[in-house]
């Protein structure tokens, strides 16, 4: 990713659960707040009631290289964590990718 790095620490996923702003579709829940730097950090979050780990792992994948993809299409200077949801559990890569631009269109990340 060029012009994103990883968010890591859970000090930094909690500051952007409490200081930032959410939004919902159907497979994905992205929390935002900005970050006064000039690139983006993303942190991806997939719980246990999704499924076991391989379905986790794939669903974080497939989060990262739908991010990693339309990267330029998302405004910087902002932290965001993106949680799949349960429903998430059997879609494909296509349907990841319209829901995390469907919710850059919500936040209007530009």
């Amino acid at each position: 990713m060029i012009f994103s790095e990883s968010l890591k620490k859970n000090r930094d996923f909690q500051n952007v659960y409490r200081k930032g702003k959410s939004q919902a579709n159907k497979y994905l829940v992205m929390y935002l707040w900005k970050n006064n730097t000039e690139k983006n950090r993303i942190g991806i979050s997939v719980s246990k009631k999704v499924g076991n780990s391989v379905v986790r792992h794939r669903l974080t994948r497939l989060i990262r290289e739908s991010y990693r993809l339309n990267e330029d299409k998302f405004g910087r200077g902002y932290d965001i964590v993106v949680i799949a949801r349960p429903q998430a559990k059997g879609c494909s890569f296509r349907e990841i990718e319209s829901a995390l631009l469907h919710m850059r269109k919500i936040h209007k990340i530009v």
